[in-house]
C-alpha cells in the first residue's frame, strides 16, 4: 500500500510541473495515437542553388572500414545486409544507427554512403520504432540535407529524394510538443532544412513551422548568460551546434530570411560559444553537470572555429589574472587561476517542465590543478533503466552533501524528477585577495522544515576551503562526498588525504576538522557513455545532531 501511495506521489509531483500543452500532446501519442499520413506519390523538387557551407564534419570516427562505433560498443558491418534492428543493443545506440552522423566523415567514399541509404530505405518503412521517432527523424533529416549539399554535382537519387520528403511530412505530424526542450528544438531545426532544401507548399509550411521554434526557443532556452537552461554543458554544445547549423542554412540561402533574423540567431550564437568558452576546464573540454559526457557533442573547439567561419567569432581573451566566472541564469560559478580552476553549480536542476537531464548536483563541483582534472563530476554511462543511470544522477554520484541517505531532488526512472531541490541565494564576491561562492538549496526540507543546506567555497592563491553547513535539528546521517579523477589516488596519513598523480607525486592535500569519520572508497566514473574507469570517492561522515559544520581544505602541493 505505501509502495502505491509513493509511486502516486511521484507522479503527481512530476505532473504538476509540466505544461499543459505536453500533457495533452502525451494523450494524443499514448491513448489517442493519431498516425501521421504521408503520400507515397510524390515528386519533391528541391531548390535550385541550394548550398550550405561546410559544417562540422564527424568528429568521432563512428565508421572505420566494416565497423561502426557508438557509444564505445562497435560491431561489424556487412554492408550488403545492413542490420537496422541490433536488438540486442540499448535503445540510445540503436538511435546512432539511425541519425546517419556517419554520413558526414570526409574520408568516406560516396559508394560507401550509397550502401547505406539504399539499405535504410529497403528496411525501414514510414511509422517503425526507432527508425521514424521524432528526434531520430530530426537528426537523420538534417544529416541527409548536409550531405546531400556536399556531393553536390553528384546527382541525388530521386528514391532519395522521395524518402526524405516523406520523413520531413512525418516529421510534421509527430512535433515532440510532449517533450520540449532540445527535443523540440531539433525539431524545428529539421523543418527549416527541409523547408528550405525543397520547394512548393508543404516546404514552405515547413520552413515557417521550423523558423518560429527556432525564433521562440532561441529566446527561451538560452539563458541571458549564454547558457542553455537545461544545465547541461554536453547540451548547450550540441544547441550551440544547431543554432550554428541555423545561421549558416540562413547566411547561404539568404531569399528565405530577413537580415533581421540571422543578426539575431549570430547574437545568440556569439553569446552561447562565450559561455562556453568561460566554463571550459583547463584541458579544453567541459565540465560533466547533469547529463554530460565526452564525444557527444561536437568538441568545443570545433564549435569555435565553426562560428569563426560563420561569422568572424573571437574567443575571449584570456586573463593574465584571476578569471572570475559569474554565470548567474545557469547557476555555474567559479574561479580560473592560470591552469588551476574551480566550476561549481549552484543552479536549478533544469526547466521545470522538462527536467530529464537533471542531476542531483547541486552546490556540487570540479576542480584542476596545473591543467589536471582531481576532483570529477561521475559523468553518464547511458540511458538505460539500471543502477549505472540511477547512480550518475544521484546526490551520492557528486560532489556533495547528502542527508539521511536521501536525494536532493527525487529522481526516478530514467528522465523523471518529482519534488526538486531550488537553489537559495547562490552568489560569488572577492574579498581582499580571496573569492567566496556562497548559496545553499532546500532539497533536504522534504524531511524537516529549516533543513537546508549551506556550502561556501573561499579560494585563495592555491587552496579552496568547502564549509558546509545543514540547518534543523535532530539526529542525521551526514555524508560529504569527494570523487576523484581514476588517475589521481588518496592515501591517508592523520587529518590528511594525501592525493597523488600517476607518476607518484603528490599534487594536493585535503585538510578536514576531526569531528567527522572518513573512508576511501572504490566507485567508477563514467567520462563518455558506455565507458567506465575505476576511481576513489572520499566520504566525510558523522551520524550528529543538527544544525552542523563541517569543513575540508583542498590544497595544491608546491614541489
Amino acid at each position: 500500500m505505501r509502495e502505491s501511495i509513493n509511486k502516486l506521489s511521484l507522479y503527481l509531483w512530476t505532473f504538476r510541473y509540466l505544461r499543459p500543452m505536453q500533457i495533452a500532446y502525451m494523450i494524443l501519442r499514448r491513448i489517442i495515437n493519431i498516425q501521421p499520413k504521408i503520400s507515397d506519390n510524390v515528386n519533391p523538387q528541391t531548390k535550385t542553388g541550394f548550398r550550405i557551407f561546410e559544417p562540422i564534419s564527424n568528429r568521432h570516427n563512428l565508421l572505420d572500414q566494416d565497423k561502426l562505433t557508438f557509444l564505445n560498443t562497435a560491431i561489424e558491418i556487412d554492408h550488403n545486409h545492413i542490420d537496422w534492428d541490433c536488438a540486442e543493443h540499448p535503445k540510445l545506440w540503436r538511435y546512432n544507427l539511425h541519425y546517419f552522423d556517419y554520413l558526414l566523415d570526409p574520408e568516406l567514399h560516396i559508394e560507401s554512403d550509397r550502401q547505406f541509404i539504399d539499405s535504410w530505405i529497403d528496411n525501414n518503412h514510414p511509422g517503425m520504432e526507432d527508425a521514424w521517432e521524432p528526434y531520430t527523424l530530426s537528426l537523420r533529416i538534417v544529416n541527409w540535407i548536409k550531405y546531400f549539399a556536399s556531393i553536390y554535382p553528384h546527382e541525388i537519387p530521386h528514391r532519395w529524394l522521395v524518402s526524405l520528403h516523406q520523413q520531413a511530412q512525418f516529421l510534421e505530424q509527430q512535433i515532440e510538443y510532449h517533450i520540449l526542450a532540445n527535443h523540440y528544438l531539433k525539431n524545428g531545426v529539421a523543418l527549416l532544412f527541409a523547408g528550405i532544401f525543397f520547394v512548393g507548399d508543404e516546404a514552405n509550411r515547413w520552413r515557417k513551422k521550423g523558423m518560429k521554434i527556432i525564433l521562440e526557443e532561441a529566446e527561451e532556452q538560452l539563458l541571458d548568460d549564454g547558457g542553455h537552461y537545461e544545465r547541461s554543458p554536453m547540451y548547450h554544445s550540441i544547441v550551440t551546434e544547431d543554432y550554428l547549423d541555423v545561421f549558416n542554412l540562413l547566411e547561404s540561402n539568404e531569399s528565405f530570411n530577413s537580415k533581421q533574423d540571422r543578426l539575431f540567431i549570430q547574437n545568440q550564437c556569439h553569446k552561447a560559444l562565450d559561455f562556453l568558452a568561460m566554463v571550459l576546464m583547463p584541458d579544453g573540454d567541459i565540465p560533466l553537470f547533469n547529463d554530460s559526457a565526452f564525444k557527444i557533442a561536437p568538441n568545443p573547439e570545433s564549435l569555435f572555429i565553426y562560428g569563426s567561419q560563420l561569422f568572424g567569432y573571437q574567443l575571449p581573451p584570456k586573463s593574465d589574472t584571476k578569471e572570475i566566472l559569474n554565470l548567474p541564469q545557469t547557476g555555474y560559478y567559479g574561479v580560473k587561476n592560470n591552469q588551476d580552476m574551480i566550476i561549481v553549480d549552484y543552479g536549478e536542476i533544469a526547466p521545470d517542465y522538462q527536467p530529464g537531464h537533471g542531476h542531483c548536483d547541486l552546490l556540487s563541483y570540479e576542480l584542476a590543478i596545473d591543467g589536471q582534472r582531481i576532483i570529477v563530476d561521475s559523468g553518464v554511462y547511458d540511458y538505460q533503466a539500471n543502477s549505472e543511470r540511477k547512480y550518475c544522477r544521484s546526490t551520492k554520484g557528486h560532489n556533495t552533501v547528502m542527508l539521511n541517505g536521501e536525494e536532493q531532488s527525487e529522481i526516478w526512472g530514467v528522465f523523471r524528477v518529482a519534488r526538486r531541490a531550488k537553489p537559495i541565494k547562490p552568489s560569488i564576491h572577492e574579498k581582499r585577495k580571496n573569492i567566496n561562492i556562497t548559496g545553499g538549496h532546500n532539497g533536504y526540507e522534504r524531511q524537516q522544515k529549516g533543513r537546508i543546506h549551506q556550502r561556501s567555497i573561499e579560494i585563495e592563491e592555491n587552496s579552496w576551503a568547502i564549509r558546509d553547513r545543514i540547518n534543523g535539528s535532530g539526529s542525521s546521517l551526514i555524508e560529504n562526498f569527494i570523487h576523484l579523477h581514476p588517475g589521481i589516488t588518496a592515501v591517508k596519513e592523520n587529518h590528511i588525504v594525501k592525493l597523488y598523480d600517476q607518476d607518484n607525486k603528490v599534487v594536493a592535500e585535503i585538510t578536514y576538522n576531526g569531528q567527522v569519520e572518513i573512508a576511501i572508497e572504490n566507485s567508477e566514473w563514467f567520462p563518455e557513455f558506455g565507458k567506465r574507469m575505476p576511481n576513489s570517492v572520499i566520504v566525510f561522515s558523522s551520524q550528529t545532531q543538527l544544525p552542523f559544520e563541517m569543513e575540508y581544505t583542498v590544497t595544491k602541493y608546491i614541489h
